[in-house]
């Protein structure tokens, strides 16, 4: 028997609506971005770049600086439609409340952004490619493993503050600070106050979040101004230890273990599909070897291929991740908030309305695309959860 729903009865198609809008485009944009490529190779995009690169220098280093930014720049034009449809309808539901200019504008840093990161990785990859051309995968896998721990370190502290403002949150709700400051004491997190900040999200959006981010000296926490705004002081404290439960209980190092575990197998199936479209439509799309610098496009192909099959694995294990931390987030606060189960089940009612979400999706669209459980049960689930009650035991603070 599903959940009943959370939100009131007159709020539920809106919600309904534009979850089914969102399930359409997820769809649409995996399917729009492997079109995409596959147009792009028939074109011979990728081998137009490259001899535009190699005339130009005949230095490897210069030839990707060329290369990589018109080939990354190509895709996100073509794919740019989707994406723009995806903010006209977090426009017209009051979701997003960015301009067109400043939305295009962080298209334009994502872009840039995203060639900053690849451009040593996509060297490396070329390199590998000549120096093993039957290993450049493991190789190219155990080179990357480290990438993704120093890009989850780097993030907060130079890549989100170029997306968004951030002013210490102690300026601004010295109140907040000193509770979320209880909830992190009793994680056993180091997290002084200097280390908390206020997201400036009203810019962009109503929605909300708070969340702990970064990991060793780069560690802090972020709450949404939006968040303040909406939420309750009890409601705003589950969030966040639900948040934080994802660090207390290992979750960032098991998601870089499952994405390490992962890339190497679709590394391992790019390998083959590389070597067999080379094969194949090499001629036709003007890629001679595995190693030409067009041969990036047809690794992006076969990755976004294996990518959109491999999502409902990703998406079950994230789901696993978030009820953990919807239960250590609960027993965190027991003791700070008045009524742990009504902080959560109210949370989830707040996230739901605000984010417009169907509290009862449809189980093909849950388990292909929902990295979270449905919020209809998840807010069932706190209600009901009550190990304070004489013979049970909470889960993670036992003492």
């Amino acid at each position: 028997m599903r959940p009943p729903t959370i939100f009131p009865a007159k709020s539920f198609k809106t919600p309904f609506k534009v979850s089914r809008i969102r399930a359409v485009l997820h769809f649409v944009a995996a399917a729009w971005t492997i079109s995409a490529l596959l147009l792009l190779l028939a074109f011979r995009a990728p081998a137009r770049f490259r001899d535009w690169a190699v005339a130009a220098s005949d230095n490897r280093w210069v030839q990707c600086l060329i290369f990589l930014p018109l080939f990354v720049f190509t895709l996100r034009v073509v794919t740019l439609p989707v994406h723009a449809y995806r903010h006209y309808v977090s426009e017209s539901y009051g979701l997003s409340i960015q301009s067109w200019s400043g939305w295009l504008w962080d298209q334009t840093k994502e872009s840039l952004i995203l060639v900053g990161m690849l451009y040593l990785p996509v060297m490396l990859l070329f390199f590998l490619l000549l120096r093993f051309p039957r290993r450049w995968w493991l190789w190219f896998w155990a080179g990357s493993v480290p990438l993704i721990v120093f890009t989850v370190f780097i993030s907060p502290v130079i890549l989100d503050p170029l997306m968004n403002d951030f002013a210490p949150l102690q300026q601004s709700n010295p109140a907040l600070t000193a509770r979320l400051q209880q909830i992190v004491a009793r994680g056993g997190l180091s997290i002084v106050p200097d280390r908390m900040f206020l997201m400036k999200a009203s810019a962009k959006t109503t929605q909300l979040n708070a969340y702990v981010t970064g990991i060793g000296a780069s560690k802090r926490v972020v709450v949404w101004d939006t968040s303040i705004a909406k939420a309750t002081p009890d409601e705003i404290s589950f969030i966040f230890g639900h948040e934080m439960g994802h660090y207390v209980l290992n979750h960032i190092w098991l998601g870089v273990a499952f994405a390490s575990a992962e890339s190497l197998l679709l590394l391992w199936l790019g390998f083959h599909a590389v070597n067999w479209g080379v094969r194949r439509f090499g001629r036709a799309w003007g890629v001679p070897s595995t190693h030409d610098w067009a041969a990036l496009g047809v690794l992006a192909l076969a990755v976004s291929i294996f990518s959109f099959f491999v999502e409902p694995v990703d998406n079950a294990f994230s789901r696993w991740c978030e009820h953990q931390a919807d239960i250590y987030g609960q027993e965190a606060i027991h003791g700070i908030a008045a009524d742990p189960r009504a902080a959560a089940r109210d949370a989830f009612q707040v996230l739901g309305e605000t984010s417009l979400v169907d509290p009862n999706p449809n189980r093909f669209v849950e388990f292909w695309t929902g990295s979270h459980p449905a919020i209809a049960s998840r807010a069932a689930f706190v209600q009901a959860y009550d190990p304070w009650q004489p013979g049970q035991r909470p889960k993670y603070f036992r003492k």
